[in-house]
């Protein structure tokens, strides 16, 4: 497969997960004013394996994230907790919990839209440690990370980093 070819799968796929995420801030259940509008998709060999959006306020499970969500489903179908050759697009970069489920999945590739500096700083855990730290120390040299794919669309699906988002949304600040 040659970039561009991969550049455009990128493209194709991000504008899954931006869709997913938008589904996900209308759903009934979610936060009085929608979730965190977090869309992810999983795909291998040209296939979607899995999609998800954020599920937190729904189930009231803190673990519920997208890519977590997008990652039991996916497990679920394949009847299988490995995922090597899959690549996993997310409108938003992993936090630390999603970026270590990526690893123990055997993912191969993450893609994000939108990253740290284009976000809220309420979007990540400590602002010292990026949580691709995480996929720097995972002792994995199969997994490949590409940022600011579509980007700015997926970062117009949050708050920015100078916005001043209500305090009883930023929930980890």
């Amino acid at each position: 497969m040659t970039f561009s070819d991969r550049k455009n799968l990128d493209i194709t796929y991000m504008g899954r997960a931006i869709a997913i995420a938008r589904l996900g801030a209308r759903t009934p259940g979610a936060a009085p004013i929608g979730c965190v509008p977090i869309g992810c998709v999983i795909v291998r060999d040209g296939q979607i394996l899995g999609e998800g959006h954020n599920e937190v306020d729904i189930r009231h499970d803190p673990t519920a994230h997208a890519e977590i969500v997008t990652i039991r489903r996916v497990g679920c179908t394949l009847g299988a907790a490995d995922f090597r050759g899959a690549t996993l697009y997310s409108t938003l970069q992993p936090c630390g919990m999603c970026s270590m489920a990526s690893i123990w999945a055997g993912i191969g590739r993450i893609v994000f839209g939108a990253g740290r500096a284009d976000v809220h700083r309420m979007y990540f855990e400590d602002r010292h440690l990026d949580t691709f730290d995480f996929i720097a120390d995972a002792f994995r040299d199969d997994l490949g990370v590409t940022g600011g794919v579509r980007a700015a669309e997926c970062a117009a699906l949050y708050y920015g980093p100078t916005d001043r988002p209500p305090l009883e949304k930023q929930g980890n600040v």
